[in-house]
């Protein structure tokens, strides 16, 4: 027991990994806030300025300019904060320059070492149909931008994982890359351990796929303990659009940021619009007791207070449990 104790504890993701996979995944959702955040925890962790770039910009390849540009911002940003706080962190070294004589050639190199299966014969797929996507991914993704030194392979490979993991539809591309991942030096034990991180982050149903990807069992995503409510409020009439405004706010941000809250979904009377209905459903207790203690919940509760004229919170009971599920694949969320 204790050699496989060890072991197991070898296999495990150390600091700098947990705070890239957090950053990959969170980038990848377009989740600033918690990846502000996790952009400073990685930094107090020791990844430097140059590292957490390197991979901001790979990220590009996979979830698109927009949301590595909007990560890139972010941190930035974070540095800011940091060097106003009298905090200095290590800009880390800059990539060594590259001369590259054939990038298609070098790209498929890569590729294969990647994946380590050697190309050959016509194209097949969307390569023969598209001949140009091949073409950019061997002379950019994998030649310009795996070729730079600042990360190595694994690490990049533990990047692209945790992004995918994090994404929705992208399953085949997941697969290849944990075959990719593993050929780099990523451990099933450290897969294990990024589908804990996927859930913390983004949530149990997307951090399903990734156990569904490497053998291990789903979790259930609908626990003994979940939480649903009606929240039954009157607001006073002459502060029913703030209200609203503020409402649709607070709502959007909690399912969009907090992994616990599956919905919270605000309604009105269509013959009372000062009526508001409010269905809540959160995966269990804890979830509901976090989101009490969010800013975003905190600044609803405060500014709303003196809208409010009746407030009555029902709890309720599914009577069919499973149908939630039916609801989410219907929905596209699992």
């Amino acid at each position: 027991m204790h050699a496989q104790h060890k072991i197991n504890n070898a296999a495990a993701l150390n600091e700098h990994q947990q705070s890239m996979a957090a950053i990959a995944a969170l980038t990848a959702t377009g989740n600033m806030p918690p990846l502000q955040t996790a952009l400073s925890t990685g930094l107090d962790a020791g990844l430097t300025v140059n590292e957490i770039k390197e991979a901001l910009v790979q990220l590009y390849a996979y979830c698109g300019f927009p949301r590595s540009l909007n990560a890139i911002n972010a941190l930035m940003s974070v540095l800011d904060e940091r060097k106003a706080k009298g905090i200095k962190d290590a800009e880390g070294k800059d990539a060594a320059p590259i001369t590259i004589a054939d990038k298609y050639e070098t790209g498929k190199r890569t590729l294969q070492q990647l994946t380590g299966k050697e190309e050959g014969g016509p194209k097949t797929g969307v390569n023969a149909f598209a001949p140009i996507i091949d073409t950019f991914l061997k002379e950019h993704l994998f030649a310009d931008i795996f070729s730079r030194d600042v990360l190595n392979h694994r690490q990049r490979e533990l990047v692209t994982i945790s992004a995918l993991a994090a994404m929705a539809g992208v399953e085949s591309q997941l697969q290849a890359h944990i075959t990719m991942g593993k050929r780099t030096g990523v451990t099933d034990g450290q897969l294990i351990e990024l589908a804990g991180l996927i859930e913390k982050y983004v949530g149990r149903a997307q951090a399903n796929t990734l156990r569904k990807a490497i053998a291990q069992p789903a979790l259930p995503v609908i626990q003994p303990d979940m939480m649903i409510r009606i929240s039954e409020i009157e607001i006073l009439p002459e502060y029913l659009a703030a209200y609203k405004a503020i409402l649709g706010q607070e709502s959007s941000e909690s399912v969009k940021i907090e992994p616990g809250v599956i919905a919270i979904y605000p309604m009105y009377q269509k013959e009372n619009p000062g009526q508001i209905r409010i269905v809540e459903i959160y995966a269990n207790q804890a979830a509901y007791k976090s989101h009490l203690q969010t800013p975003h919940f905190l600044h609803y509760k405060t500014t709303t207070m003196k809208m409010v004229k009746t407030l009555k919170l029902v709890d309720m009971y599914a009577i069919d449990p499973q149908a939630m599920n039916l609801v989410f694949k219907k929905l596209g969320s699992q």
